[in-house]
């Protein structure tokens, strides 16, 4: 009898191998299956209709981006491509706008502003 225990114990051990085998081939199936769901793009978002409305620009702002009326977004676009032709980011913080003559308009006479504070001025100035 003893000899019988030896025998089943044995095979049970070989039947768990082959199963452990099969579970890393069902694995490397499923990433297979993931990488076709990005292929799927999602619908084209919309743009938000309060950003391309078209406002003018106050005197002050006009003198930097031009006295049409233009989206924000655009507003945004031409502020930046002023500091950056005129080098008016501070050098050793870059988030900081040092203001030129023209700015200092926009900025109520701020000779220094964050960028994140230079957006909230700039929309005081488009109507």
């Amino acid at each position: 009898m003893a000899t019988a225990k030896k025998s089943t114990a044995a095979p049970a051990k070989q039947a768990a191998k082959p199963a452990a085998a099969a579970k890393p081939a069902a694995k490397k199936a499923a990433p297979a299956k993931a990488a076709a769901k990005p292929a799927a793009k999602p619908a084209a978002r919309k743009p938000n209709a309060a950003f391309m409305k078209e406002m003018t620009p106050s005197g002050e702002l006009a003198a930097v981006v031009g006295n049409k009326p233009l989206p924000r977004t655009e507003v945004t676009k031409k502020v930046w491509d002023y500091i950056k032709k005129e080098n008016l980011q501070d050098e050793s913080n870059r988030r900081m706008i040092n203001a030129d003559d023209k700015l200092k308009a926009v900025f109520g006479g701020k000779a220094q502003v964050s960028m994140f504070e230079m957006t909230k001025l700039i929309s005081d100035h488009l109507k």
